[in-house]
């Protein structure tokens, strides 16, 4: 390296420095590539508060839905990496659409840094409060009574809810329609409505299932979840192989000041270690999960590489 190309890399260096140490001196915008009312953006709203107290800046839910989380994600991607902009990531737009768009506009493990993985949920097999079906094996038997007359929703093509659903099929042996939303929370709408016969939701579903107003059948985790003791898991049922869940992590552009990285990770850890937040986050139907850093960024390879498998799998191909 040249002595003038040296001082200009060690000119950027103080600068990067100084930059994480005045930081944040304005508010935060946290990008969520979904509509508002899903995990992803539930999530983020709970997260946000005590993060924002402990940085002593607003935090912002921006949300950008559109495209399976893709038009959010890009946009987070070309932000500026300043610390000011940053990502409620997911497992659809960052484990799962690059197995299913040729032109995603941007690549998980190089656009972006992890900073902290906040929770993970299962997926809820729902259907309406009043639906006359009370079981999975009532839904299985409605659906193989009725071939390929059955709908069930999603937040999208490719999306947890759409995987989740087919393994459902394959592991069940039946013939049911696929109607995509744009995003949970309309899917959750049209199940209501009557759109559609089930949906394999997200927790996000859990002030619907309190109120009566959609039914908990079964959980795709290996365990039962705190928040619904009482339903059981695929497993428990006889129907194995339906195992699928999501999960929520801060993410921020490629290049944001590692200082900085670094303090969002730990003062989001620390919030995440409060009695409060365990409380919401379990009444949320989540778990918390103490992950950071390259812990984080070796799960998210990991994610990326196991999805490449279910799709195939499930005989979900992309563009």
């Amino acid at each position: 390296m040249t002595s003038a190309k040296w001082i200009i890399a060690a000119l950027l260096a103080v600068a990067g420095i100084a930059h994480a140490q005045t930081w944040p001196n304005q508010p935060i915008r946290l990008i969520v590539p979904w509509p508002p009312g899903g995990g992803v953006d539930v999530s983020a709203r709970i997260i946000a508060h005590p993060l924002s107290v402990r940085l002593g800046q607003n935090i912002v839910i921006d949300n950008k839905p559109g495209a399976a989380g893709n038009i959010g994600t890009e946009q987070a991607a070309r932000a500026r990496p300043d610390g000011y902009t940053l990502l409620m990531g997911s497992v659809t737009p960052n484990s799962i659409n690059g197995h299913l768009y040729s032109r995603l506009g941007f690549d998980t493990l190089k656009d972006f840094v992890p900073i902290a993985l906040v929770a993970s949920t299962p997926n809820i097999l729902v259907v309406q409060g009043n639906s006359p079906m009370t079981s999975v094996q009532e839904v299985i038997a409605h659906a193989k009574a009725n071939p390929g007359k059955l709908n069930y929703g999603s937040g999208g093509a490719g999306t947890m809810q759409h995987l989740a659903s087919e393994m459902l099929k394959v592991a069940a042996g039946i013939d049911v329609v696929h109607v995509p939303y744009k995003g949970t929370a309309p899917a959750q709408l049209g199940l209501l409505a009557g759109e559609i016969s089930f949906l394999l939701d997200t927790t996000a579903s859990m002030s619907f299932i309190a109120a009566g107003r959609i039914k908990a059948l079964a959980l795709t985790s290996k365990t039962r979840n705190p928040a619904l003791p009482n339903v059981p898991t695929f497993d428990e049922l006889g129907i194995p192989g339906v195992y699928a869940g999501s999960w929520y992590g801060l993410m921020a552009p490629a290049g944001t000041p590692r200082e900085i990285v670094d303090r969002i990770a730990k003062e989001t850890n620390a919030a995440l270690a409060t009695p409060e937040m365990k409380k919401r986050m379990t009444d949320f139907g989540s778990e918390t999960v103490n992950l950071t850093g390259d812990a984080f960024q070796q799960f998210l390879a990991a994610e990326i590489r196991r999805y490449a498998g279910v799709l195939k799998a499930a005989g979900i191909k992309g563009e």
